[in-house]
C-alpha cells in the first residue's frame, strides 16, 4: 500500500489479467525499431507478432502491482522480458530446425539461417536495452532487477545446454530433468515475479517468495506440457499430440515410465526409443500403452498437484492482503488446467 499526505494506506488499483495483457501487447507495438538495416529489424517485429500467452510480462505487471499501481512505469522492464523470451524460440527454432512457429513459418524459413542468428543477437541487446531503462525508477531499484533478469538469462542458456545433451543420453534421471525444466522454463517466470517485486521495492522476503511461486508454477507448467503432448487433444492442443514420443525427448514421463516398467515393457520401450524407421502413429500408440500400462499418467498428473500446491502455499505467504493475490490464484489455476 501507499501512503498518502495524512499518512493513512491509499489501496492500490488493482488491474485485470486482460488489461495488463493489453498493455504488454501495445507496449510491444509500440517498439521504436531503427529503419535501417531493414532485413535485421524486420525478423524481430515479425517474431513478435507472432503472438503467444505473454505470462512472463502479465506475471511481471501483476506481481508489481500487489504493491503498487504505476504498472505503466515497468512496462519497458515487462516487454524487455518478452523480447528476451521470444529471442530464445528464435535461436531454439534455428538448432532445432523447426519449420513453424505459432502456426506461421520460423524466421530462419522465411529469412535464412544467419539473419535469424544476427536478428537474435539484436533482440537480445534489446532486452537489456529495455530493461536499463529507469522510467522514474532508482538506479539501484533498476540495478537490483537488472542482476536477477541477467542470473535467469544465463540460467536459460544452461538449460538449454543440457536439454542439447540428454537428446543423446539414455541415463537421464528424474532429478537431472527437473533440473534442466527448472532453468530453462520456469526460471524466466520466477524472474518475472521477482521483478516485478523488486521494482516495486518490495521487501527481499517478498520478493523471494514470488520467486518461489514462480518456480513451482513454471516446474508444473512444463509437466503440464509433457502431459498434454501424450493425452491432450489435438483439436485443442493445436498441434499434433505424440510429437515427445516420435523425437524420444527425454520428458518426465519417458523417465519414469523406464523405472517403472517391468522388464518386458522396458525392452520395448528401448526397441522404440532405438528403431530409426518406423510408422509415427504405431510408435505413439505403442509407447502411450505402456505409459497406460504402468500409470504413469496417474503419476505425473500427482507430481503436477504437488508442485502447484507448493507454488500457491509460497505465495499465501507474501506479506500483501489475501484478495490482492487473488488474481495470481487464478493465474495460476489457469495455467494448471489448461487444455492446450
Amino acid at each position: 500500500m501507499l501512503a498518502d499526505s495524512f499518512g493513512e494506506k491509499k489501496q492500490n488499483r488493482m488491474y485485470s489479467q486482460d488489461l495488463l495483457l493489453n498493455k504488454v501487447n501495445e507496449a510491444l507495438n509500440k517498439i521504436a525499431y531503427p529503419a535501417q538495416p531493414e532485413n535485421l529489424y524486420a525478423p524481430i517485429r515479425y517474431e513478435l507478432s507472432l503472438g503467444g500467452k505473454r505470462i512472463r510480462p502479465v506475471l511481471m505487471l501483476m506481481a508489481y502491482n500487489l504493491f503498487r499501481d504505476d504498472v505503466d512505469s515497468i512496462l519497458s522492464n515487462a516487454i524487455a522480458l518478452e523480447t528476451y523470451h521470444n529471442f530464445t524460440l528464435l535461436h531454439d527454432d534455428v538448432m532445432d530446425r523447426a519449420e513453424m512457429r505459432r502456426g506461421k513459418p520460423c524466421v530462419h524459413k522465411v529469412w535464412g539461417d544467419n539473419a535469424a542468428i544476427l536478428s537474435g543477437d539484436a533482440m537480445l541487446i534489446l532486452a537489456y536495452r529495455l530493461m536499463t531503462e529507469y522510467n522514474q525508477k532508482e538506479p539501484e531499484v533498476v540495478s537490483k532487477a537488472l542482476k536477477t533478469f541477467t542470473e535467469a538469462t544465463l540460467g536459460v542458456c544452461d538449460g538449454q545446454q543440457y536439454d542439447i545433451e540428454y537428446e543423446t543420453r539414455n541415463d537421464v534421471t528424474e532429478a537431472e530433468y527437473m533440473e534442466m525444466i527448472r532453468l530453462k522454463t520456469s526460471l524466466l517466470l520466477a524472474c518475472a515475479l521477482k521483478i516485478g517485486a523488486q521494482l516495486a521495492d518490495a521487501s527481499d522476503s517478498d520478493a523471494d517468495l514470488l520467486y518461489q511461486f514462480g518456480e513451482k508454477m513454471g516446474l508444473a507448467f512444463q509437466l503440464q506440457d509433457d502431459l498434454l503432448d501424450v493425452y491432450g487433444d489435438p483439436a485443442v492442443f493445436g498441434k499434433k499430440i505424440g510429437g515427445d514420443i516420435l523425437c524420444n525427448k527425454k520428458t518426465y514421463m519417458l523417465i519414469n515410465a523406464l523405472q517403472m516398467a517391468n522388464e518386458q515393457q522396458r525392452v520395448e520401450l528401448n526397441q522404440w526409443i532405438e528403431r530409426k524407421e518406423f510408422d509415427a502413429n504405431e510408435k505413439i500408440q505403442a509407447v502411450r500403452a505402456i505409459y497406460d500400462a504402468v500409470g504413469i499418467r496417474q503419476v505425473c498428473e500427482a507430481k503436477i498437484e504437488e508442485l502447484f500446491a507448493e507454488s500457491l502455499r509460497a505465495l499465501d505467504l507474501v506479506d500483501v492482503e489475501s484478495e490482492k493475490k487473488q488474481g495470481l490464484r487464478d493465474f495460476a489455476h489457469q495455467l494448471m488446467h489448461r487444455k492446450y
